[in-house]
């Protein structure tokens, strides 16, 4: 279960697409976002670990970690650009995914994430950046 309290102001993972894939962040910092997700439950027909879930983990560690930064300067952060390379399949256990930053600007951050099965091989590599706006009122 994710520890809520580290995901920064006004994020809750209840009712999210987080945890409807069983994404579990365990580690959150504008410097290194950690989380798990279960391979079963996000597979594609072949019974395959589906690249599009790869993309939802590397997204949401990106996002987390871009909040968090953004957060110090009253901003929010929005996601505005993914790409993803996957490099071998994964049928079974639990992935992890470690996001690092590339850059951690006045607008603008970049991560990179690498997702790693369960014998720590890599597999699939991404990268996110998100643009950082004005907090809308409220939030």
């Amino acid at each position: 279960m994710t520890d809520e309290s580290n995901l920064g102001p006004g994020m809750s993972v209840e009712g999210t697409l987080l945890q409807l894939m069983g994404i579990v962040v365990s580690e959150a910092s504008p410097e290194r976002v950690v989380a798990t997700m279960p391979v079963k439950g996000n597979t594609q027909p072949y019974g395959l670990l589906h690249g599009g879930a790869s993309c939802v983990l590397a997204e949401s560690l990106g996002s987390i970690g871009s909040a968090l930064h953004a957060a110090a300067s009253g901003k929010v952060a929005v996601g505005v650009d993914i790409n993803a390379t996957h490099h071998r399949a994964v049928r079974d256990g639990v992935v992890t995914g470690v996001a690092t930053p590339i850059y951690l600007g006045r607008t603008t951050t970049s991560y990179e994430v690498v997702v790693t099965d369960d014998r720590d091989k890599r597999v699939c590599t991404a990268r996110i950046t998100c643009q950082l706006i004005q907090a809308p009122p409220g939030s």
